[in-house]
């Protein structure tokens, strides 16, 4: 497996609605590699799209090397809103489960969202957030490249992944793409 090099890049992990707990796939990895860092939400049980946009976008600005993001289910619209924004220093983003926009009443403002960076969306035929043809639209919309993993759920602790080193690779992956034009 092949991680970001934690000397030329920061990696940034964003936790959908009720953040991440322990056994969740990205807790695992801050506590696996304590150089990943969470970005931490006011209010968790509260989905405000510009406010947790805004937390995302105050920690891009305090790096001096390019991020990779590590989002899940509301974690990937904020990677997305905070991206339209100009929010600096995205290299990558690994976008899991992505919640859909529509049951949160933000396809208006997350439509045609292209990201100018390598993305790459994973979803599931079982996810009760997002429709397995959902997930392929928006990452359509937003120029991510799509991949299903089958049925595996809202890709999260109940899903079974463990430390997930797949998940891994593929976000060490995205290191080495060169950013979209």
């Amino acid at each position: 497996m092949s991680l970001p090099d934690p000397t030329r890049f920061r990696v940034l992990t964003l936790p959908g609605l009720y953040g991440s707990g322990v056994d969740h796939w990205q807790s695992r990895w801050e506590a696996l590699h304590p150089w990943f860092e969470r970005v931490v939400q006011d209010d968790w049980n509260t989905p405000d799209l510009p406010r947790w946009a805004a937390k995302l976008e105050q920690a891009l600005q305090a790096s001096d090397k390019p991020v990779l993001i590590a989002a899940h289910s509301f974690g990937c619209l904020t990677t997305v809103h905070a991206a339209a924004c100009g929010a600096p220093h995205i290299a990558g983003a690994l976008m899991v489960a992505p919640a859909d926009p529509e049951k949160f009443g933000l396809a208006d403002i997350l439509h045609g969202r292209r990201l100018a960076f390598p993305a790459l969306m994973l979803g599931s035929t079982t996810d009760p957030w997002m429709a397995e043809d959902r997930a392929a639209y928006w990452a359509g919309q937003w120029g991510a490249q799509y991949r299903c993993l089958g049925a595996v759920g809202h890709i999260n602790a109940e899903t079974g992944l463990g430390d997930w080193p797949e998940g891994l690779a593929m976000l060490g992956s995205l290191a080495r793409l060169e950013p979209a034009g």
